[in-house]
C-alpha cells in the first residue's frame, strides 16, 4: 500500500507516537487515582488488616501497570524521533494492544495500518525518520 505523499506517512507515525505516549501516561494517572480509591476504602474499613491488604494490592496492581506502561512511552518517543527500534517495539505493543477492547483495538490496528501495511515504512525508520526518495 502506498501513501498519497511524504508527509502523510511522517504525520501518521506522528500520530501514532503521541497515541502511544498519551494511553501509556493515561494509564499511570487512572492507576494512581485507582490506588488512592483502594487505599481510601482500606482506610475508611477500620481494619489494620484490611488496610495493610489495600496497601499490597494497590502497590502489586500499580508497580505491574507501571511496567506495562513504560514500553509504550519508549516506543512514542522512539517513534517520534524515527527510530528503526520502535517500529519494531511499536508493533509488538500494537499486537498486544488489539486485545484492549475497544481502545486498545483501534489503536492496535492504526499501528499495523501504519507501520506493516505501508511500503514506505520500512524505508522511513531505516534512514532514521526520512523517506529516501520521492516516488
Amino acid at each position: 500500500m502506498k501513501m498519497n505523499s511524504m508527509n502523510e506517512l511522517e504525520r501518521h507515525v506522528k500520530i501514532l507516537g503521541w497515541l502511544n505516549i498519551v494511553t501509556s501516561v493515561a494509564t499511570i494517572v487512572i492507576m494512581g487515582f485507582v490506588a488512592i480509591i483502594m487505599l481510601g476504602a482500606g482506610a475508611l474499613s477500620g481494619e489494620a488488616e484490611a488496610f495493610g491488604v489495600m496497601v499490597l494490592v494497590s502497590l502489586f496492581v500499580g508497580f505491574f501497570m507501571l511496567l506495562l506502561s513504560i514500553p509504550g512511552i519508549i516506543a512514542g518517543w522512539g517513534l517520534l524521533n524515527g527510530k528503526n527500534w520502535a517500529r519494531v517495539l511499536a508493533i509488538v505493543l500494537g499486537c498486544l494492544n488489539i486485545l484492549s477492547f475497544p481502545f486498545g483495538t483501534a489503536i492496535g490496528l492504526y499501528t499495523l495500518w501504519v507501520l506493516l501495511l505501508h511500503d514506505e515504512s520500512h524505508d522511513y525508520f531505516t534512514h532514521g525518520g526520512k523517506l529516501a526518495s520521492v516516488s
